[in-house]
């Protein structure tokens, strides 16, 4: 059998004077374009084998273990060990993929690109403006899915409300924020020689989605989740707190591009992007409704945008195309930061 140190020992080590190694550059840049159009081809994996299914299989063992403890002592515990398991299982993978440079680089980046999803954000919003042009019950179903809200009753307006909110707020979650996690960490590595580089390299986003699936499965204010949703809620507002804003920066920027209202889609965001709950949410989705000139509502919680026309499924369009756009500025952006940064130093 070769040796690891044989195959890949010039991809995790700098050279005499400690320039970092153009060969591990290129792993972290090459891993992240494949696993990019591995989404974009062929979108999520089979769920029986998807990571964010086994997490939500593991939150679930922790949960029932802990829930009993009725303190928020039971939610750091699920936090730890639920994180101390991810990390054995993707260290157990990596042990056995590091012995062949081509299977580590595969497994590698479709983990990787399960981290993210940009092509079912984007689709699933299609889908139910496709569903609304057909029948309004069937897309009151599909909505169901993306929010916690009843749907049995929503209007038109109200489904095509709750699709542009759904699909805006997960720009952060479902993308810039574990891909900025992801190159953040590579240049760490990059530049600060430690082991297992590219093990901790996949770690980091596998755990930002971990804590990203437990605030959805335990972050709620319930009288059951109140104690061991704590801290997995509050880790996801920090985790997303830097990230949602770069977010919806982005999602301004692509509303000038596209012709929209990039000076009210700015406006609104700084206007009303703190009336969420959530600290974070409300960047994309607000810059969303003022790019569009339209008022996004959830009914007693919060309400982004003025009512300066009258929302239609049209709308979804336009939004899929301001959410696809600000997804692919800030890949271009990171990208290209990423090289300048590693060039230079």
């Amino acid at each position: 059998m070769i040796e690891y140190n044989e195959l890949i020992g010039n991809i995790l080590l700098t050279d005499a004077n400690g320039i970092a190694s153009v060969k591990l550059f290129s792993f972290i840049i090459l891993a992240f374009l494949i696993s990019f159009a591995i989404d974009m081809i062929f979108g999520e994996l089979p769920g029986r084998i998807h990571p964010v299914v086994i997490m939500g299989s593991i939150i679930t063992f922790f949960r029932n273990r802990f829930i009993s403890i009725k303190n928020r002592l039971s939610g750091l515990l699920v936090v730890l060990c639920a994180g101390f398991a991810l990390s054995i299982i993707l260290f157990i993978i990596y042990l056995i993929c590091k012995i062949n440079i081509v299977l580590l680089f595969i497994v590698f980046t479709v983990l990787l690109s399960s981290t993210y999803s940009v092509n079912m954000l984007l689709q699933t919003a299609i889908d139910v403006k496709n569903d609304l042009t057909d029948d309004i019950e069937k897309a009151r179903r599909s909505v169901s899915y993306l929010v916690s809200r009843s749907t049995d009753e929503l209007t038109e307006s109200f489904i095509v409300s709750a699709v542009i909110e759904s699909m805006t707020e997960n720009i952060t979650d479902s993308y810039v924020a574990p891909i900025l996690y992801y190159f953040i960490f590579g240049l760490i590595i990059l530049f600060y020689p430690i082991d297992y580089r590219l093990y901790f390299l996949l770690l980091i986003p596998m755990l930002y989605r971990l804590s990203n699936t437990m605030d959805a499965m335990l972050g709620y204010k319930t009288e059951e989740l109140i104690h061991i949703g704590f801290f997995a809620a509050k880790i996801d507002d920090i985790l997303n707190y830097i990230p949602s804003r770069i977010a919806g920066v982005f999602v301004v920027i692509s509303a000038y591009l596209l012709g929209l209202d990039g000076k009210n889609s700015f406006r609104v965001m700084m206007r009303d992007a703190r009336n969420c709950p959530s600290p974070n949410s409300g960047y994309t989705m607000a810059s969303t409704a003022g790019a569009l000139n339209i008022q996004l509502i959830k009914k007693e919680t919060y309400i982004l945008g003025d009512n300066n026309k009258e929302i239609t499924a049209d709308d979804i369009t336009k939004a899929v195309n301001l959410s696809r756009l600000s997804i692919i500025l800030f890949t271009i952006t990171v990208v290209v930061l990423f090289t300048l940064i590693y060039v230079i130093l």
